[in-house]
């Protein structure tokens, strides 16, 4: 990413519009995070591993789909410019601009008092189970509460981090999140 080659072939011949992550499955090439986490969550996540998708209630699989287009449409373009300017800038050189992290934490804010209210009835976005659309905001707001001095965002609000709470818990995203600390936040802690 540093070096840009996700905007250059071979990268733009999976994923036309030069971001990542791009997926490749025998000849099925996709690209866009959230089509990537159904595919694999239908192909390889029945039998015995909890339904995400909750595909076999029309009515759980809809608040599904509604709470995951809520984090694609409301909570990620504010959440991802924070973490863009507060740890992905200064891994690859870069300045934080900071009008922009105040912008989108002020936007941010406002979706969290909407998701604050929907967990003080609720303990998952789509309802009492963990599904796809909790998943979904796990890297990045992972990267907000690690990395950055805004965790104060979600922490603040006592349904969101009762939430947190709950998803951090969770033993497979205690193993993602030991990847994170890896791969993107620890060079970002050693410069500190």
């Amino acid at each position: 990413m540093a070096a840009r080659e996700h905007r250059t072939e071979p990268h733009l011949s999976r994923s036309p519009f030069g971001k990542i992550p791009a997926f490749e499955d025998g000849e099925l090439t996709l690209f866009e995070s959230r089509a990537i986490s159904r595919y694999v969550l239908r192909k390889y996540g029945s039998g015995t591993r909890p339904d995400l998708l909750r595909e076999s209630s029309l009515e759980e699989s809809a608040m599904v789909d509604v709470w995951t287009e809520v984090e694609a449409q409301q909570y990620h373009p504010a959440i991802s410019h924070i973490v863009r300017q507060c740890v992905i800038m200064p891994l690859i050189g870069g300045v934080r601009d900071q009008a922009v992290v105040d912008e989108n934490v002020g936007k941010l804010g406002k979706v969290l008092d909407v998701y604050e209210a929907r967990l003080s009835s609720s303990p998952y976005l789509a309802g009492d189970f963990f599904s796809l659309a909790d998943l979904a905001h796990f890297a990045f707001t992972y990267c907000v509460m690690t990395g950055t001095e805004y965790a104060s965002l979600l922490e603040s609000r006592p349904s969101i981090r009762a939430w947190w709470g709950r998803i951090m818990d969770r033993p497979a995203v205690m193993k993602v999140a030991a990847l994170i600390d890896l791969a993107l936040l620890k060079p970002l802690w050693s410069a500190k």
